[in-house]
């Protein structure tokens, strides 16, 4: 999945799927040379979608409904906003996402990378299909979730999806995404998806922050 550089055009394999340049100080130069907007607008975005995001998983952890596609419906709106400020940090504030990643535990780094992918993969698939309320289903060993609780629902496992019209590389991309939905969200609780992704993404938001308001201006 090797691809070029934006800035030197050297060949290199992206860590993630929208990586656009070979290192750091490419992503800086490319910056500086296209005057990029404000780094006080870039904030004032990145500080509204984290509020988006957290009003959105509020709603997740006191909904109480019993039908899926109500449940679904709430629960689409919140993986709408974590994939929203996820973008967001690795396209415009890379080097402090990978430095709270890297200051988790061994074991918290794959799940909250695996997480946020599986949370890409059902964002595509909601986009691709219009809806898709067979990603959730009740607690298994119970007929309706604990007190109607969203957060209570667990996500479904779900076959290997058809990537026919996709590129070799979006197949790759989308592929990886759905091992990633596989390993960490199918079986496991709504609300501790969220919960998890959340967390992560407002540590990486409010040093992004710190920094971007720290610069001289």
């Amino acid at each position: 999945m090797a691809r070029s550089c934006d800035q030197c055009g050297t060949s290199f394999v992206p860590r993630r799927e929208h990586a656009r340049f070979c290192s750091a100080d490419c992503r800086v130069a490319w910056n500086r040379e296209n005057k990029v907007a404000d780094p006080v607008a870039d904030v004032s975005a990145l500080s509204w979608s984290i509020t988006g995001m957290k009003e959105a998983a509020e709603r997740v952890s006191r909904a109480r409904v019993w039908d899926k596609a109500r449940a679904f419906a709430v629960i689409s709106e919140t993986v709408w906003w974590v994939t929203i400020v996820d973008a967001t940090l690795v396209r415009y504030h890379p080097e402090m996402y990978d430095r709270i990643l890297c200051e988790q535990s061994a074991a918290e780094r794959p799940a909250i990378e695996d997480t946020l992918g599986g949370l890409r993969f059902v964002r595509n698939q909601i986009g691709h299909e219009g809806g898709q309320t067979g990603f959730i289903r009740p607690q298994e060993g119970r007929r309706e979730p604990a007190d109607g609780r969203v957060a209570a629902w667990t996500w479904s496992p779900l076959p290997e999806p058809s990537c026919d019209s996709l590129s070799q590389d979006g197949r790759e991309w989308e592929l990886t995404r759905y091992r990633s939905y596989q390993a960490q969200l199918a079986g496991h609780l709504v609300g501790e998806t969220f919960d998890l992704a959340a967390s992560f993404l407002k540590l990486a938001a409010a040093g992004a922050i710190d920094v971007a308001e720290s610069m001289p201006g």
